[in-house]
Parts: structure tokens; C-alpha cells; sequence
């Protein structure tokens, strides 16, 4: 993920410079030689391979599909961006061939469903045998989500002043946040009578009812966990509702121990399959 969003960064990059140089108007024959050396200065580009503007043209159009690519398979997509420079080198530091440049960002994009803007600031430092960079400043502000398991990771990353952690957390944290909802919605519709999402399949919680037992209910509450490292994982638990009758019956303690079979039971045979097998068993005790 890190190699790839740094990607998406170089060639937006590039397509800026070439949608500027697509978009030049040609400088008067004496400023030529000029125009020509700001351009390679600025963007590092060397123009005595272009034919003309059409060439241009058609690599910003290849650049684009690059970037278009990545975008899906990243599912980042970054809407826009706006960078501001400040040199903070001093006579001394040029004086011993360092470099001090303070980059201000601001960018907005979405990760699938997920809206963001990013405000956050980058120190350089360069001298004779290196360049290093750091970010010193970190501000996310994420749109009004059905995602609010995010809010936490969210503060740890502007704490930790971590993008790629951000991104790459974000990236698979939506992917399990989608399968969860796309899981939900099929199972209640496969099973509408005894699945119930009280608040949608957005929610991280379904509940199944036993029509023949009134009061017996299986509640699964499935939650999507981010680590102090940014790894993404589910974490799933089985929470059990029955009339204080049926647990002085229960001499097995089948349902003190439920959520522990469950457990093993989503190890064994995943998520999906341990939902539906629990659900079939609660609907095939209701047709004996």
C-alpha cells in the first residue's frame, strides 16, 4: 500500500505539469530558450522528446488511466490537492549546504463511502549526502459516516502523525466494513423471518429471533478493530437473550457457553458460513 499511494502521488504530479504544458500558450521566439529552462527547472522534464502538444496529450491521457487504475485498486481516490512552500533556511545552514523547506498540504478525497480532508505539513531537510522528510502536523476531518468505529483510529493517527498508516488502515478497514454490510443484507434477505438489523445493515450488530421460543434471542455483534499498528481485523461475539426459566433448565450450561462455541465456530468455518449455521440451527429447532 505505501509503494502505491506514493505512486498516485508522483504521477498526479505529473499529470499537473503536463495538463499546464498542454495548456501553454507558445512564448514569443526570443523567450523560447527561456520558457523552455523554467519548465525543466520546475518539473524536471526534458521537452526535446516532445513533438508537439499532441504528445503531450496523449501521455497525460496514459498517466490518467495510471492513475485511474490505482485509484481502483487502492480504492483512494484524492479529489483534490494544494501545496504551499516555505524555505526556513538559514544563512548559516547555506552557508553549510543545508536545506530547510517547510511544505503545507491540503487535500480531500474518499475511500469508497468514506469522505475525508487532510491537512497536515512536511519538513525537508536536505544536505550534501541526504534528504530527510517528517511530517510535523496532522489534521483529518472525516464527513458525517455510517462508519463510526473510525473516530478512534482517526485521533491516534493525527496523534502519531502517520499517513500511511492512515491510508492503509482506511483501505482495509472499508473492505471489512462492506463485507459486514453485504453479509447482513444477505441474510436477511435469505432469512427474513428470523434475522432482524434494528438499525440496517450498516450497524455492527444482527439479531435472531426464535418464533416458537418468544423471549429467545441470539444477538451477533460484529465489530471492525484497528490495532496500535494500523492492522485491521474482525472481532465477532455472541450475545445470548432467554427467559431466566430456560437458564435454570439449561443443566448442560449450552447457553452459559454459546459465545465460546461461537468462537470456534467462526474459526472453523469463517464468518459467513458460522452466521448461517447458527441460524439454521435456531430455525431447524423451530420445524422439530
Amino acid at each position: 500500500m505505501d509503494a502505491e499511494l506514493a505512486e498516485v502521488r508522483a504521477l498526479q504530479a505529473e499529470i499537473a505539469a503536463l495538463r499546464r504544458a498542454c495548456e501553454e500558450p507558445p512564448a514569443p521566439w526570443e523567450e523560447k530558450s527561456r520558457v523552455q529552462k523554467s519548465f525543466q527547472a520546475i518539473h524536471q522534464f526534458n521537452l526535446e522528446g516532445w513533438k508537439s502538444s499532441k504528445d503531450l496529450k496523449n501521455q497525460l491521457g496514459h498517466l490518467e488511466s495510471e492513475l485511474s487504475f490505482l485509484s481502483t485498486l487502492t480504492g483512494i481516490n484524492i479529489r483534490n490537492h494544494s501545496k504551499q512552500t516555505e524555505d526556513l533556511t538559514s544563512t548559516e545552514m547555506t552557508e553549510k549546504s543545508i536545506r530547510k523547506v517547510l511544505q503545507r498540504h491540503r487535500l480531500s478525497g474518499n475511500c469508497h463511502m468514506v469522505t475525508f480532508q487532510l491537512e497536515f505539513q512536511i519538513l525537508e531537510i536536505q544536505n550534501k549526502e541526504r534528504l530527510s522528510s517528517a511530517v510535523t502536523d496532522l489534521n483529518i476531518i472525516m464527513e458525517p459516516t455510517e462508519c463510526s468505529e473510525l473516530s478512534e483510529f482517526v485521533s491516534r493517527a493525527e496523534e502519531r502523525k502517520d499517513l500511511f498508516m492512515f491510508f492503509r488502515s482506511l483501505h482495509f478497514f472499508v473492505e471489512w466494513f462492506e463485507y459486514r454490510k453485504s453479509t447482513f443484507k444477505h441474510l436477511k434477505e435469505k432469512y427474513p423471518d428470523a434475522v432482524y438489523l434494528s438499525e440496517g445493515p450498516s450497524s455492527c450488530s444482527m439479531g435472531i429471533r426464535s418464533a416458537s421460543q418468544p423471549g429467545f434471542e441470539l444477538v451477533i455483534v460484529w465489530r471492525i478493530q484497528i490495532d496500535e499498528d494500523g492492522k485491521v481485523f474482525p472481532k465477532l461475539d455472541l450475545l445470548t437473550k432467554v427467559p431466566q426459566r430456560a437458564l435454570e433448565l439449561d443443566k448442560n450450561r449450552a447457553i452459559e457457553t454459546a459465545p465460546l462455541s461461537f468462537r470456534t465456530l467462526v474459526g472453523l468455518l469463517g464468518i459467513e458460513a458460522a452466521l448461517e449455521s447458527l441460524i439454521k440451527s435456531l430455525c431447524a429447532e423451530e420445524n422439530n
